[in-house]
C-alpha cells in the first residue's frame, strides 16, 4: 500500500473510486448515503469534486499500482458545516473502491490525515459524515480515534461532525 499526493490530473481516478463506493454502499442497501447514481454521472458532484480537491491537497492509496482509495484534506469543511474556531485539517471524500473494502485503506488514510496534520502545525482534525444506517459510519469514525461532536442535518440528510486532537 502506497499513499501518494494527487492532482487535478487524478480526477478520473478519484471519481472513479466513489462512484466504486456508490455501488458498493447501493449493494448493501444503503441509499441514502451518497444516493444511487455515480458521481461522475452527475454534473454538479464532479463540479463539486473537482472544487474541492483544488481547495486542499488529495491523496491517493494505491495497491499494486492501482487506486484503492482518496481524500482530499483542505484547511476548512464544506458549505454546511462551520469552520472551527482554530486552525484545523478537514477530511473531505474520503472513500475507498470496493475491490478493496477490508484492506485498511480507510484506516491508512485517516492515519495519513493525522499525520499530515501534525506535519502542518495543526492539532485539530475534523471530518463529518453519513449518520443514519444506525450510526455504522459513525462508528467506524470513533473506532479511528474521532469523537463525536455537532450533529448536523442537510435537508432530509442526517450528519455528523466529529474531531480528533493530533
Amino acid at each position: 500500500m502506497k499513499i501518494r499526493k494527487g492532482g487535478a490530473e487524478d480526477l478520473p481516478a478519484i471519481l472513479a473510486i466513489l462512484d466504486s463506493a456508490v455501488g458498493w454502499l447501493n449493494g448493501k442497501g444503503i441509499t441514502a448515503q451518497w444516493g444511487t447514481e455515480s458521481f461522475s454521472g452527475r454534473p454538479k458532484a464532479v463540479e463539486q469534486v473537482e472544487r474541492t480537491m483544488s481547495e486542499g491537497d488529495p491523496w491517493i492509496v494505491e495497491i499494486d499500482g492501482v487506486p484503492a482509495g482518496t481524500m482530499t484534506l483542505t484547511p476548512h469543511p464544506g458549505q454546511y458545516i462551520e469552520p472551527a474556531a482554530e486552525p484545523e485539517v478537514y477530511v473531505r471524500l474520503l472513500a475507498t473502491d470496493a475491490r478493496f473494502h477490508g484492506h485498511g485503506v480507510g484506516a491508512a488514510l485517516l492515519a495519513h490525515a493525522a499525520e499530515e496534520t501534525r506535519r502542518q502545525g495543526v492539532s485539530l482534525l475534523r471530518v463529518d459524515c453519513f449518520a443514519g444506517s444506525e450510526g455504522r459510519l459513525i462508528a467506524y469514525y470513533e473506532d479511528q480515534g474521532f469523537t463525536r461532536t455537532e450533529p448536523f442535518q442537510v435537508g432530509d440528510w442526517p450528519g455528523q461532525v466529529l474531531e480528533r486532537r493530533v
